[in-house]
């Protein structure tokens, strides 16, 4: 006889683990300095620090977490970046939609994807367009419903 377990097997979250993809807008407020850091530690604002609690020690999720940067496009969270200061104004929005949707579809070339988590402000959406990918989580506003993406993030596994 066996025992009844809670959720789906360990083997079964890897894979929904593995089936996620979270790409976060850039913020204003940035970490000083001049040496280059990941870019994930870079930001300092909007939802990062929530966001870098719950992944800063797993890579498995870290190399699945873009960020949309006003002034280099799509970064990976552990690509190296200075400080900077770029607003995003819907003109160049709409200039580096065509190379943000490459480097979207040579990242999921790499690591494809079920599903998306988009932490974007609605500017940030225009510059990326949307992912052709067959779930979409849109959250605007991911400091106020960061419930929402704890979510999200929990039903693919991604746990602290």
């Amino acid at each position: 006889m066996t025992t009844p377990t809670a959720g789906p097997p360990a083997a079964a979250r890897s894979a929904a683990a593995m089936n996620g993809l979270v790409v976060i807008g850039c913020s204003r407020r940035k970490r000083d300095g001049t040496t280059p850091v990941p870019a994930l530690e870079l930001y300092q604002g909007w939802c990062f620090p929530q966001l870098r609690e719950r992944i800063a020690d797993r890579p498995e999720y870290r190399s699945r977490t873009l960020i949309l940067s006003a002034r280099h496009g799509l970064l990976g969270a552990d690509d190296p970046i200075t400080p900077y200061h770029q607003v995003l104004t819907p003109e160049r929005a709409l200039s580096q939609r065509e190379l943000v949707s490459t480097a979207l579809a040579g990242h999921l070339e790499q690591s494809p994807a079920r599903e998306v988590l988009l932490l974007l402000e609605p500017l940030y959406f225009q510059m990326l367009g949307l992912p052709p990918l067959p779930v979409v989580h849109l959250v605007s506003d991911p400091v106020t419903h960061w419930p929402q993406v704890t979510r999200v993030l929990d039903g693919w596994g991604w746990t602290a």
